[in-house]
């Protein structure tokens, strides 16, 4: 089934997005925390790409065939790009449908500081026209960045870079971590005025510690509002504190998207079924 087909106007879609343990973890790990999240009945579940970086790392493919396989769950592999070939691209395509995955979330990924970028894939709608050439019938999805993309020239040189994807053959998006709804609603109606009219999902990432949001928002470029920071300040040294802040802040920026009538609430769970429990305890009935 592809992601695509749950987009069918009747609910708004709610999915969850899960990482390989790290390197000197057992993968068994994970499969841990999917047992805990296979009740709660997301509509997808999308595994990022492996824990090594690199896409000779099979534990993506493997988590996201498992998903599938043994939990009776809709997954979709994240496969990055700028640092491959197209010889290492088409031998994880290989293996992602032998293994009956059937979505991907196509993505340009990273550089790596010191390494230069192979020179086959340098954008997100590359590796999109890529994967339709090879003739896959994979469902795929794109990233979208409400607050624009940390590489981009401009907002409107994103929206363009997005319309690309599109074009290219992305059936649905997935936002970047935003805090502040208002650039949100704002992004989505720019995007719908360029042309892009495929499903938007609004990725939502719940507070765990100050330093790790503060690292994300390094990384992405995301704002943080006023409200958002007197939080982080007022719990910073008090971790249950600010844990308990952040599922409040993130399930009342999921009500608030929902009652706006959004596509459907990606939620960056961290691995951990703790929060997503929380969460999903709060905001199920809105689904």
């Amino acid at each position: 089934m592809k992601i695509m087909d749950i987009f069918n106007g009747e609910k708004t879609v709610f999915s969850f997005e899960i990482f390989p343990p790290k390197r000197d973890n057992s993968i068994d790990t994970i499969y841990k925390t999917l047992d805990e999240l296979q009740d709660l009945k997301p509509d997808f579940i999308s595994v990022t790409y492996g824990a090594s970086g690199s896409l000779m790392d099979n534990s993506t493919c493997e988590i996201a065939s498992s998903i599938k396989r043994n939990y009776g769950l809709l997954s979709a592999a994240h496969l990055t790009c700028v640092n491959s070939s197209q010889d290492e691209v088409r031998e994880v395509l290989r293996r992602l449908s032998d293994s009956g995955v059937e979505n991907i979330l196509a993505l340009r990924g990273d550089y790596i500081p010191d390494v230069p970028p192979k020179e086959d894939f340098k954008h997100a709608s590359d590796l999109i026209e890529f994967i339709k050439k090879e003739g896959y019938d994979f469902g795929i999805s794109g990233a979208c960045y409400p607050e624009c993309h940390l590489d981009s020239d401009s907002p409107v040189d994103d929206l363009k870079n997005l319309k690309k994807k599109v074009d290219a053959g992305a059936e649905h998006l997935i936002s970047q971590l935003f805090f502040d709804n208002n650039l949100f609603y704002s992004f989505v109606e720019k995007a719908r005025i360029a042309g892009i009219d495929v499903p938007i999902e609004a990725g939502i990432m719940p507070v765990v510690n100050k330093k790790q949001i503060e690292r994300m928002v390094s990384l992405c470029g995301a704002s943080l509002p006023a409200k958002f920071t007197r939080m982080m300040s007022k719990y910073e040294n008090n971790p249950e504190a600010m844990r308990d802040a952040g599922i409040a802040y993130a399930v009342n920026q999921i009500v608030d998207l929902v009652s706006h009538g959004v596509d459907g609430i990606h939620l960056y769970t961290m691995n951990n079924p703790y929060i997503a429990r929380r969460i999903n305890e709060s905001v199920r009935s809105l689904f």
